[in-house]
Formats: C-alpha cells, sequence, structure tokens
C-alpha cells in the first residue's frame, strides 16, 4: 500500500474500534481504504444516521490521542474461527472462509479492537493525521441483495488538515454536479420503481442528447467505413452457449425467457448477433475489413445495491463494432479504432488513460480458448501501445472471457476517472463460431475479431457528460440551444416568426412569453443552462436584430438577425466544445 493507502486503511479500523465501544454489540464485515476514503460495512443494533457522525468522530479522536500501536499476529485457521464465534462475529466468520488453505492468516489489534486482515498499516494511531466522516449509505453482505442488509459508513482522512479542506471543497463541487441531481432538475431522464430498478427513461430533453451523441458518432463511422447493423433484443440460449457468453458471463445475465419450447435470453452482449451477420454470406479476403456498427441495447444482472443514476444500470445501449479482417490487418484495424475513440473524447475535452487489461494466468477458468489464441492477441496491443507510446496501466484478470483489451478512462473536469471505451482483439469467438474468408490462395482461413465501444454505454456517457459540464452542455449538445424572450406582449407575434425560422434551420428554440418580468425570464433560462438568449424589443424589431445574451459571457450586445443565425449553424455544425 502507499502511505495513503495505509493511513486510510488505520483510519478505517480506527471507526470501527470507535464503533465497538460506542456500540457494543457491532458486527463487523470489511473496512476497505477506497481511491478517495474508505469505508466500513456494519450491522449496528442501532440505526446511525449522519447525526451520528459527530459523536462517532470524537470517539474515534480519543482514540488517536491514545497513539494505540497496530500490533500484527499470525494466527492459525482454528484461533480465527474461535476469536469470531466467542464475539459474535457472523460476517468476520464468513470472511475467513474466503482465505485460502495455504495463506497465512493475520489479526490486527489496536487497543481493544481485533480485525481480520492482511495489513498493512501505520505504526499507531496517533500517526493518522486528519479525517472526516461524510455520509452513510445501504449495503449488502458481499454485495448480494440476497445476504444481510448493512449500513456503510463512508470518511476519508489526509495527512494535513489542507488537503482535507482540498478534497471536501472537491466533494461539494461533485455534488453539485451529481448527474442524479441535475438529471432531475433539467429534465434530462427519469428512474422510476414502476418501470424498474436500473431501467432508466430518457426524457425528451435527455432523448435530444442521446441523439446528438448518435448522429456525431455516426458521422464518424461512415467516414470510418462501418456498414450499419440493428439485432434484436432477445436471441436463442444456443447462440450465448456456442459464443460462451453462457456460461461463462451468465453470472450477470438475465434467467432464460421459454417460448414455444425454446429458451432465449435477453442479450447481454450485441457481438454474437454480429457474427451472424458475418456469416450471412460467403467472404473473400478481397471483402476484409468488414465493419460493423450497431446502437444496440443490452441488459445486466447488476446487484440493485450497485445501481447508481444512468452510470450503474441494468439496460443499456452501447455503440458497438465489430471488425473483422485478415490477421495482417488487425494492428492496422486497432489503430483505426484507437484513433476513433481519440478524435470524440477530444470533441469533449476528456483527456484518457488507458490500461491494457490482460487474462490472470492464476484464474485461467475465467476465460475462453487456447493460449496459441491469446498470445497474438495479447501482443497486438501490447505492440500498439509501445509503438505510439501511449502512457497505460496493465490490469491483470481484467480481460474479457474472449480476449484481452484497451479500456480507456475518461477524466472529467473534476479530474476523477470513468471507465468507457474500449478495443477488444479476439481471436477465440471465430474460433467457436468457425469463421472463414477464402484467401488469395483459394483456401479457407480465420478472420480476426475486433470489438469496440467508444462511449461504452450512451447512459453512461450520458451521465458523465452532465457531471463534466454540470449541466452546460456545449451549444451543439445543448438540448434547449435558444430561448427567444419578447420583452413585452407587443413581440411575442415576432418572437414567433422567429421561432419558426429557429426551426427551420434545424436550431432548437422555445419562447418565453410568460408574464414573468424580463429579470425573472432571463434567470430561469439561465438556471435552465439555456446556452443563448435572444432577446426581442421594440428597437430589435424595428432594425431587424436581437440582443443576444449568453450564458458564458452575459450580454454580448444587438446583432442582425439572419447574420447571428447563420453564425449559429456554423458553430453548430463544427461542434465548437462551448456555446
Amino acid at each position: 500500500m502507499t502511505s495513503l493507502e495505509e493511513l486510510r486503511h488505520s483510519a478505517a479500523h480506527v471507526l470501527a474500534a470507535a464503533l465497538q465501544r460506542l456500540y457494543p454489540q457491532t458486527k463487523f464485515d470489511i473496512g476497505p481504504p477506497t481511491e478517495t476514503g474508505f469505508f466500513y460495512d456494519i450491522d449496528c443494533p442501532c440505526r446511525l444516521s449522519s447525526e451520528d457522525f459527530e459523536k462517532i468522530e470524537a470517539e474515534m479522536a480519543k482514540i488517536i490521542a491514545e497513539d494505540q500501536p497496530f500490533i500484527r499476529k499470525n494466527v492459525t485457521r482454528e484461533e480465527a474461527r474461535q476469536h469470531f464465534v466467542d464475539n459474535d462475529q457472523i460476517f468476520k466468520l464468513s470472511r475467513l472462509g474466503d482465505i485460502p488453505e495455504e495463506d497465512e492468516i493475520t489479526f490486527y489489534t489496536n487497543g481493544d479492537f481485533t480485525d481480520l486482515c492482511a495489513g498493512t498499516h501505520v505504526e499507531s494511531t496517533g500517526k493518522i493525521g486528519v479525517f472526516k466522516l461524510l455520509s452513510i449509505s445501504g449495503s449488502y453482505h458481499r454485495g448480494d441483495e440476497n445476504q444481510e442488509q448493512l449500513q456503510r459508513i463512508h470518511g476519508t482522512a489526509f495527512s494535513t488538515k489542507k488537503e482535507l479542506e482540498t478534497h471536501i471543497l472537491a466533494l461539494e463541487e461533485a455534488a453539485r454536479r451529481d448527474h442524479r441531481k441535475l438529471g432531475a432538475e433539467l429534465k434530462l431522464f427519469r428512474l422510476d420503481a414502476s418501470i424498474g430498478s436500473g431501467l432508466p427513461l430518457l426524457l425528451p430533453r435527455g432523448a435530444t442528447i442521446r441523439a446528438e451523441l448518435e448522429r456525431m458518432l455516426s458521422e464518424k463511422l461512415e467516414d470510418y467505413g462501418y456498414d450499419r447493423l440493428y439485432s434484436p433484443h432477445i436471441g436463442s440460449i444456443d447462440l450465448f452457449k456456442t459464443s460462451g457468453h453462457y456460461p461463462y458471463y451468465a453470472e450477470d445475465m438475465y434467467q432464460p425467457i421459454k417460448i414455444e419450447e425454446r429458451e432465449f435470453l435477453l442479450k447481454p452482449m450485441n457481438c454474437p448477433m454480429h457474427i451472424q451477420a458475418y456469416t450471412a454470406e460467403p467472404r473473400s479476403y478481397r471483402d476484409l475489413p468488414q465493419r460493423y456498427a450497431e446502437y444496440g441495447t443490452v441488459y445486466r444482472m447488476e446487484q440493485s445495491g450497485e445501481l447508481n443514476g444512468l452510470v450503474r444500470v441494468r439496460g443499456f445501449t452501447q455503440d458497438d463494432g465489430h471488425v473483422f479482417c485478415r490477421p495482417e490487418q488487425l494492428k492496422d484495424e486497432f489503430k483505426s479504432c484507437l484513433r476513433l475513440v481519440q478524435e470524440v473524447m477530444t470533441l469533449f475535452g476528456l483527456r484518457t488513460k488507458c490500461r491494457v487489461s490482460l487474462r490472470d494466468p492464476e484464474n485461467s477458468d475465467k476465460y475462453a480458448g487456447e493460449d496459441s489464441l491469446w498470445t497474438p492477441a495479447e501482443a497486438c496491443i501490447q505492440e500498439v501501445v509501445d509503438e505510439l507510446k501511449l502512457e497505460h496501466s496493465v490490469g491483470l484478470g481484467e480481460a474479457a472471457f474472449y480476449g484481452p483489451k484497451l479500456d480507456f478512462m475518461a477524466l472529467d473536469a473534476l479530474g476523477r476517472s470513468w471507465q468507457l471505451g474500449t478495443i477488444q482483439v479476439d481471436f477465440s469467438l471465430p474460433e467457436r463460431f468457425s469463421l472463414e474468408f477464402t484467401g488469395s490462395d483459394n483456401q479457407p482461413h480465420r478472420p480476426v475479431m475486433i470489438h469496440r465501444a467508444v462511449f461504452g454505454s450512451l447512459e453512461r456517457f450520458i451521465g458523465l457528460l452532465i457531471e463534466h459540464f454540470a449541466g452546460d452542455f456545449p451549444l451543439w449538445l445543448a438540448p434547449e440551444q435558444i430561448r427567444i424572450i419578447p420583452i413585452t406582449d407587443a413581440q411575442v407575434e415576432a418572437a414567433d416568426a422567429l421561432l419558426a425560422r429557429c426551426k427551420s434551420l434545424r436550431l432548437r428554440a422555445t419562447i418565453d412569453d410568460s408574464s414573468n418580468k424580463m429579470g425573472a425570464k432571463i434567470r430561469r433560462a439561465q438556471l435552465e443552462k439555456t446556452p443563448l438568449m435572444m432577446i426581442l424589443g421594440k428597437r430589435e424589431i424595428e432594425s431587424n436584430q436581437v440582443a443576444v445574451r449568453s450564458r458564458a459571457k452575459g450580454d454580448e450586445g444587438s446583432i442582425d438577425t439572419e447574420t447571428f443565425l447563420k453564425q449559429l449553424q456554423s458553430r453548430i455544425a463544427n461542434r465548437e466544445e462551448q456555446a
């Protein structure tokens, strides 16, 4: 662990020790450090809330002042088991069973609190800098909604007070940008129990954003030589058995649906469908590469405790693409996919980090195909990132079951990382489906398959954009681009004519002809994140002008109406980043 991880891991133990003092019957599950802090999952005899934080933090401060050393002790499995039986710690008993027989079992003790833990920690509680409890939420033991429901207390810790204060300010800004809050305020999407958990409904304004994203990417896909497909939402279970999704991916899929004595599945992936498009006709080496693209909706069985607005859902649409190519074309096609991802991320001002996701050699049962199919796939990805000098990390065990991949993490305006697109090299599925093309030697050959997604999930990408832009979408993407505001009722007729002109130019505009005062109308447009206001008074109508007010600059003065509309058309067509 890094020193900050050790500090936060130690702070989690101090939290647990404080809870044990205050609520002796508390049962503890896990309390790991996280990227931004720590948490502890507990079953407390009384229901806790954020109102209890002051008391818990005071007890934690006492434990830190006592400068309790963290004492490590190796124990036998039976000693550990008996300790947790004696102390009625059922969740620790459950976690004890996860430790392989050949691994050592260690306890860490500070004061009266002893935890099952591999470490590491700071030397003593007095070495913990500053901390703060942040929130409390529900969780399930092992993340399984069929297990016991617990409470998760979130906190953070830093070496200095200044670092903590900076972090708290960042959290406040993140809360301001929360896509769930803004999504409701801006009427972008709805999550409703009557539809089902994790099944978002995009409202008209949100649907407009999605349509614009699809339009932008479709233009690029045409430039990159993709053909469009539309595939059904369900497919025969036999298709997914052949692909290996069933059983390799079965735990993330919905249960089979029986129709006329046959079993079908809600599709978790689009790739088996695209393979069927490839096999629809004989293929020659001259036909390759064949590139397919689809905005295909898929369904995954996510745990209810992990659902989160648009970014973790059960039904979502992938901007899916599959390339079938000859082995000698593989590297160039992979680079082409990479350029596509980079172009799109640049359009939104998103920096990206890359991860080369490989097999875990210690867990070969998770993956389909022989080494002979994996070795060239892994080599291709590594060669590309080396040739292009792409800064990247390596994710051992993060590969798809059928092949390695290059995953993209986008960094938003707050520097937070979001996993989005992916490019995957696959020699396995062409083998499983016996795909062929006729080579120049007139003999059958096996193609290679690339799976790629730019956005990953459209829903997740929209959630990212909401937070990245704080709802202030670029002009080309904004659900409402222009708010026309007549100063008095005498200008309403002219405003109606201007609205019709905007619509004829495919500009998204509305009129605020309410009886509110001008200041209230402007304020409302600002709150609703409208990029531009076109204000009409008697003087503007007489001179064929509009007074322009922008979200970015405020009052921009008056301009000839037609000139301004043509400027807007150009800015939108060029997809300029800011309004």
